[in-house]
C-alpha cells in the first residue's frame, strides 16, 4: 500500500495525518485502481467531475472557491505527471481554507 502522507508530504511541510487518513478512508475503492489512484489533472472531465463531486459536496466550495483552488493545486503539483489523488484532495482543501471540512486539527 502507498505511502500517501510521504506523497502530502512532498508539498506540506506538517500535514495533518488525521486529513490524510480521512481521505483515504474517503477515496477507498479509487486508490486501488492504479488509473483512479491518480487526477489526470489535463482532462477537463475529470476536474469537473471532482469539481462537483468532492469540491461541492464534502468541502463545500463554490464554483469560483473551487476554480481557484483548482488552478492553485494544478500549479503547486505541476512537476508530477502522476499526480497522487490523495495529495490533490489534500491540497484543495488546504488551498481553499476548507481543511476543517475534512479531519480535525
Amino acid at each position: 500500500m502507498p505511502n500517501y502522507l510521504e506523497n502530502v508530504k512532498k508539498y506540506v511541510d506538517s500535514p495533518n495525518e488525521n486529513a490524510v487518513e480521512a481521505l483515504v478512508g474517503h477515496l477507498g475503492l479509487a486508490l486501488q485502481n492504479r488509473d483512479s489512484a491518480v487526477v489526470a489533472a489535463t482532462d477537463p472531465e475529470e476536474l469537473a467531475s471532482i469539481k462537483s463531486g468532492y469540491c461541492s459536496k464534502t468541502l463545500d466550495l463554490s464554483d469560483e472557491e473551487t476554480d481557484k483552488a483548482m488552478a492553485s493545486v494544478c500549479e503547486i503539483m505541476k512537476g508530477d505527471r502522476a499526480k497522487c489523488r490523495v495529495a490533490f484532495y489534500y491540497l484543495l482543501a488546504q488551498e481553499s481554507g476548507a481543511m476543517d471540512r475534512l479531519a480535525a486539527e
